[in-house]
């Protein structure tokens, strides 16, 4: 429903999250092995890992304690803030030129 209402009033920024890029190499190991990937699926991929590894800090939900494949991810951090995984995992992949969404 989210999505539907972002797309709808926001085409272009949705664009960029869900268009396949190139991911750089020392990603494509954490993706799986993928050479392509989109943004949101990569930050999904990455949620997933940290849940199914159960890295949140039992004290507080909010600190993610990296383990050494995180690590390669989140520029070889030991913790992070939740509220940095967006921002960090942004620095991984290019920004969209403006002559792109004309």
């Amino acid at each position: 429903m989210v999505l539907r209402r972002a797309v709808a009033e926001s085409p272009k920024k949705v664009a960029g999250l869900v268009d396949l890029v190139n991911l750089p190499t020392a990603l494509r190991e954490f993706a799986g092995g993928r050479s392509q990937m989109s943004h949101l699926s990569f930050f999904l991929r990455v949620w997933s890992h940290i849940k199914a590894h159960k890295l949140q800090d039992p004290t507080n939900k909010n600190i993610v304690i990296c383990d050494e494949k995180l690590k390669t991810v989140l520029l070889g951090r030991s913790k992070v803030q939740l509220f940095e995984l967006p921002m960090i995992v942004k620095l991984h992949f290019p920004k969209v030129s403006k002559s792109r969404q004309h």
